[in-house]
């Protein structure tokens, strides 16, 4: 076997120190995110690290910090629905922001023993802590109630602690509140799914708003998140006499405008619609979509935040976050 005599080993935490002129120490306290380190020498150590094209081991930041610095997420919809997806999208860029990887896991049904074998299978990767996405109602309860040898964040769901969230409620309000604003006085809904928790919040907030105005929605119909469902749902709107629908989400907001526009009433002059989500898609619908913001960078940000707070045993209390209206082309006053 011949060995390149010149070949240089791998470089370790002393050559960064030696570079960036501090003790080992410090540059471990860069590596592990600690608090209390200047700019200034954060950078220099930065800079040493890149010069020298230094990656720190794994297992040795393990045995020296007792973590994985690897974060398990728990996801109990499909990937497939655009609030979910853009929730793990969220918790992944702030994770690799902290210096975290993540491990995802999906249980294939809403069951407690499928949610069990997920958890165990993230507990055997040796992640530090969970961030679990159940939105649905019994997704969370079934969560709640698991053993968790490691600390747990539930995010968009109505149980667990910290709970972090957007304000679901607020949002639907938001809705009704434009739409009445606008001079609309019959109002229609087209709700998720009964088992999701946002769902249930967008649709009590925006029936909440109409009740303080003295009034209610006109018909409600029930979809799936899908743009199909939202174009089914204008069979059940179309003899409401409704002038305006709020459609939980930006997707069934399109299958609707679809149908209405396949039934020849013009959006928005014979009926105002209105989404929720703002989906980069949103701005291009035809109309371009009114529609309800809602930060998933913010919801990542938080929820890595609060789970890192809670390795270091200090926990903190969970904050919704106010979701935002965004006023486009697909609503106006009524003709």
């Amino acid at each position: 076997m011949t060995v390149n005599a010149s070949a240089k080993s791998s470089p370790s935490i002393r050559d960064v120190a030696k570079l960036a002129r501090v003790s080992h120490q410090t540059v471990s306290r860069v590596l592990n995110d600690h608090p209390y380190i200047r700019p200034a020498t954060r950078e220099r150590v930065l800079a040493a690290m890149a010069e020298l094209n230094y990656r720190p081991n794994r297992a040795a930041r393990t045995l020296a910090t007792s973590r994985s610095h690897t974060i398990g997420v728990l996801l109990t919809a499909s990937a497939s629905h655009y609030g979910p997806a853009s929730t793990i999208a969220a918790v992944e860029e702030a994770a690799r922001d902290r210096g975290y990887s993540v491990v995802l896991a999906s249980p294939g049904r809403v069951e407690v023993a499928e949610f069990s074998d997920a958890l165990d299978h993230l507990i055997r990767e040796g992640v530090d802590g969970i961030i679990a996405v159940a939105p649905q109602i019994r997704a969370a309860a079934a969560v709640a109630k698991l053993h968790n040898p490691v600390p747990v964040v539930m995010i968009q769901c109505d149980s667990g602690d910290p709970r972090l969230s957007v304000d679901n409620r607020v949002g639907g309000k938001l809705a009704a509140e434009h739409l009445w604003r606008l001079g609309h006085r019959r109002l229609a809904h087209v709700s998720g799914p009964g088992d999701w928790s946002e769902a249930t919040a967008r649709r009590h907030g925006f029936e909440e708003a109409l009740a303080d105005v003295g009034s209610g929605p006109v018909a409600i119909a029930e979809g799936d998140w899908s743009a199909e469902s939202g174009y089914r749902a204008f069979e059940h709107l179309r003899d409401s006499g409704c002038t305006a629908v709020f459609c939980a989400n930006d997707q069934m907001a399109l299958g609707l405008i679809h149908a209405a526009h396949d039934d020849g009433r013009r959006v928005p002059r014979d009926l105002s619609i209105i989404g929720f989500d703002d989906t980069p898609e949103a701005a291009h619908y035809l109309p371009p979509l009114t529609t309800i913001r809602q930060d998933f960078h913010m919801v990542g940000r938080r929820a890595v935040d609060s789970l890192l707070s809670a390795l270091d045993g200090t926990p903190k209390h969970g904050r919704s976050i106010h979701p935002k209206l965004v006023v486009r082309d697909s609503t106006s006053a009524p003709a």
